[in-house]
């Protein structure tokens, strides 16, 4: 049963696919068949006309980036929607969005393709692997967590926080649309933005409230 906020994508090949709508309402169909029940919301539907053989895809950037904006999970009517090309969809997995295919809801995680799935496994075979040899490592009385007297270096600390640097630039990039929208509303106060963004139902990077100070080190990222 599909629970929370959803963001809806749908692709045909071809220019007269899309202006004829063949095929854009099956997937439609088949979308709306799989969030039927439970408590969802469909935050908002993209529509792509692309060749599937083509990686560059405007609309499933917008529907990545409004997934991560609002927080919602990406859902698509069949697999063979994204890209039957195992690279493109593991670059999906990367963006860290989650998403299920309506025609497989249990089977998303087979979704980037046979390459992502030995690679998992090989993941948890390895965690598997590192588990027991901390369960043994236990047993043996060994003391494992806290502070080892291991310091993390000038450079270690220095490229920690550039990763935090690049994912808060990545998401005023994201919200900008949204923030220049809401400007030219009228709402060009912080606590005007906030409100706006807070109605719009997009949380902070923490899943909470805007307030003006963080609308404030929002805008001084755009």
């Amino acid at each position: 049963m599909a629970e929370g906020k959803w963001i809806s994508y749908l692709r045909v090949s071809t220019d007269r696919q899309g202006k004829s709508g063949l095929g854009i309402e099956a997937q439609r169909n088949g979308v709306a068949e799989y969030l039927n029940g439970g408590n969802w919301f469909l935050v908002k539907e993209l529509v792509e006309v692309e060749s599937g053989k083509r990686s560059d895809r405007p609309k499933l950037d917008e529907a990545i980036k409004a997934c991560r904006i609002y927080g919602a999970k990406l859902v698509i009517a069949k697999l063979d929607r994204l890209s039957r090309d195992a690279h493109f969809l593991l670059g999906l997995e990367k963006a860290g969005v989650d998403f299920v295919a309506a025609d497989m809801p249990n089977a998303n995680r087979l979704t980037v393709g046979i390459m992502a799935m030995v690679a998992e496994e090989e993941r948890r075979m390895i965690s598997k692997r590192t588990k027991d040899a901390l369960a043994a490592a236990r047993r043996r009385g060994t003391k494992l967590g806290g502070n080892r007297g291991v310091v993390p270096s000038e450079k270690a600390r220095e490229m920690a926080a550039e990763s935090l640097r690049a994912r808060a630039n990545e998401r005023a990039s994201d919200l900008a649309p949204m923030i220049r929208e809401l400007q030219a509303a009228g709402k060009t106060s912080l606590r005007a933005i906030a409100e706006g963004l807070n109605d719009a139902g997009v949380q902070t990077p923490r899943k909470g409230k805007w307030s003006a100070v963080q609308v404030q080190r929002l805008l001084n990222r755009i």
